[in-house]
């Protein structure tokens, strides 16, 4: 039935989406699993009191990268047509300016075997990117208040990649030792 509905480019509503969401998270529940993530959920205000509904939120964190660095990264997308894998050919440098620091992000480039068989999204041009950054500004903005409202929204400016932004993430979230206590743990 989920594919039958994407596949027609409509959007899943928030009664399937919420339906399975609630048996995953009793499933994770049961297993005692410590908490749950989700990405890119609620992205509407009724999302996000159903979701109150179904479970409790600690905490909702807005990764927020500057509007020029997310622009890059998405025109630099690439998938190689043979495996599928997902890469990015943006080299992202730039230089902080008044006060705000910086932002440096390498590429993700591709093995040798998959350089040649790179493709892109027919969606990730510069005038799509543009609207579909307007069209969640405009969207996430209610979400956003309606989880500050509640003491509940972490706002965290993204300082580049994975290796700059993992351990800074980690230490607002008050996690510092995070790593080292799963390794201990294991």
């Amino acid at each position: 039935m989920l594919s039958e509905i994407v596949n027609q480019g409509k959007l899943v509503s928030d009664e399937i989406i919420i339906s399975l969401l609630s048996v995953r998270l009793a499933a994770g529940e049961a297993k005692r699993e410590p908490g749950f993530i989700l990405d890119g959920f609620p992205r509407t205000i009724k999302q996000a009191e159903i979701l109150e509904g179904v479970t409790d939120i600690d905490l909702v964190v807005n990764l927020k990268p500057k509007e020029e660095v997310l622009l890059e990264k998405c025109l630099g997308r690439r998938i190689c047509s043979q495996c599928g894998g997902n890469f990015n050919v943006a080299s992202i440098n730039m230089k902080g300016e008044n006060g705000c620091p910086g932002t440096v992000m390498p590429p993700f480039l591709p093995p040798a075997h998959c350089m040649s068989k790179l493709i892109i999204r027919s969606d990730d041009t510069e005038a799509v990117v543009k609207e579909r950054l307007r069209i969640y500004n405009e969207m996430s903005q209610p979400v956003e208040e309606f989880y500050r409202s509640r003491g509940k929204l972490l706002e965290f400016d993204l300082p580049g990649g994975i290796p700059e932004t993992w351990p800074k993430l980690l230490h607002a979230l008050n996690l510092d030792d995070y790593e080292e206590k799963q390794s201990a743990a294991a």
